[in-house]
């Protein structure tokens, strides 16, 4: 199974950036999708963006369009997520996924259930106001 590492969470005021990194072991087709979720405290755990790493697709919630981007070195088998303009809604642990699917990673409920796929252990990132 594909391990994924998460990194570069922790803490910003408002209006800050933070750019978190997802590394995976290897890339087989079941890092066809990465994607990155969070626990945001009293919620369900919620989908933040999907890179479709063969179309290049992308997804985001949209909460974060417009704030959040995507991108990936493939070489070091990394995913970024560039957070800007963070807010205190923003706070929580962000957490790695792969998939074989991006249909699944971010259009099945059961996927961010922990049901399927790959995860990290998670990042934390606190926005102070």
């Amino acid at each position: 199974q594909v391990q994924l590492e998460e990194s570069g969470g922790g803490s910003v005021q408002a209006g800050g950036s933070l750019k978190l990194a997802c590394t995976a072991s290897k890339y087989t087709y079941e890092t066809y999708c990465l994607g990155w979720f969070r626990d945001v405290p009293g919620k369900e755990r919620e989908r933040v963006a999907a890179l479709g790493r063969g179309s290049g697709n992308r997804y985001y919630a949209d909460s974060v369009k417009g704030r959040f981007t995507l991108s990936e070195d493939s070489a070091k088998k990394t995913v970024y997520l560039q957070m800007n303009s963070l807010n205190p809604e923003d706070t929580g642990t962000y957490y790695c996924a792969a998939d074989s699917s991006c249909e699944r990673l971010w259009g099945d409920v059961r996927f961010r259930r922990g049901d399927f796929g790959s995860w990290g252990q998670g990042t934390q990132v606190t926005v102070s106001a």
